[in-house]
């Protein structure tokens, strides 16, 4: 059965942070969110909402399959219940539905096709996408302050990859890419992000202005 996607969404846009695990997305968004103020509302992460809800995490394949299918509800309700509250902001999300598809036993198209819909549907979703490449690419480590996070060195490298050629497909993607400096590389992170959402927020601007027009 396939899933319906509503073709109304907030009235600004929705912006995706992701990429491997250690890319400092979550801080990121957190630190945009604080210089900004109102004019955005972040999406939390919803696989560390799932997981430390007490979600049974397993590395069982079948496992695996239930909680992938539980955090992409989950990242879709949260989506749509922050752009229902705040319908004047950007929303910031810290992941998006395409994320499960990296995580997924298997190839990308066999979650797609349990959720019920496409890797294209899923990417129409959002308005633009910056990719933060995990510091595990630049044999760094990823240790940092989510306890959810399990993943090690090697495990961070395939899903960064996995991730990113999920992603990539998007037509606004922005890479963020692995930089020694973690402060360099959150500076140029933030930048894009200010760009993005600069540039979004003034076509925005322009359709209300000419929907007013008319």
């Amino acid at each position: 059965m396939k899933r319906k996607h509503p073709t109304h969404r907030n009235g600004h846009c929705r912006i995706v942070l992701t990429g491997g695990p250690g890319g400092g997305k979550t801080t990121a968004g957190d630190l945009f969110r604080r210089e900004i103020g109102e004019k955005v509302v972040l999406v939390p992460e919803a696989a560390t909402m799932v997981f430390s809800g007490g979600f049974p995490r397993s590395s069982e394949p079948m496992a695996i399959h239930a909680a992938q299918r539980a955090i992409y509800e989950v990242q879709r309700n949260l989506e749509d219940v922050q752009a229902a509250l705040y319908p004047e902001r950007v929303l910031l999300c810290d992941r998006g539905t395409v994320d499960g598809a990296a995580y997924w036993p298997g190839e990308p198209h066999h979650f797609f096709a349990e959720i019920g819909s496409t890797l294209e549907l899923e990417l129409a979703r959002y308005d633009a996408v910056i990719f933060f490449e995990s510091a595990a690419v630049g044999g760094m480590g990823i240790e940092g302050g989510n306890p959810i996070r399990n993943e090690s060195m090697e495990e961070a490298v395939r899903l960064d990859h996995k991730l990113r050629s999920l992603w990539s497909k998007h037509p606004k993607f922005m890479l963020v890419p692995h930089n020694p400096s973690f402060f360099k590389k959150i500076s140029f992170g933030l930048a894009v992000l200010d760009g993005i959402v600069s540039e979004l927020g003034c076509k925005e601007m322009r359709k209300k202005q000419a929907r007013k027009k008319h």
